[in-house]
């Protein structure tokens, strides 16, 4: 007996004997990662263009400092 079989967590009104297994795989690339958005985050960034966007501006801000820290250190030495 598989596992699963073993421990059904699945409540009997979910059918997934209609489902076909790996039907979306193709869909996202190797190099895709896929994140769990909270709710609240969600409600700000509504799509994948919107999350993309806000994380590049995020990681420019962050570049800028990490120079800005890099240039202050040289400076002091």
């Amino acid at each position: 007996m598989r596992k699963a079989e073993e421990k059904d967590d699945i409540p009997a009104e979910i059918d997934f004997s209609g489902g076909v297994r790996g039907k979306h795989k193709n869909r996202f690339g190797a190099d895709t990662t896929l994140v769990l958005l909270e709710p609240d985050v969600c409600k700000t960034f509504p799509n994948a263009k919107a999350v993309n966007s806000a994380l590049r501006l995020l990681m420019k801000a962050g570049a800028k400092a990490t120079k800005a820290s890099a240039t202050s250190l040289e400076k002091a030495s």
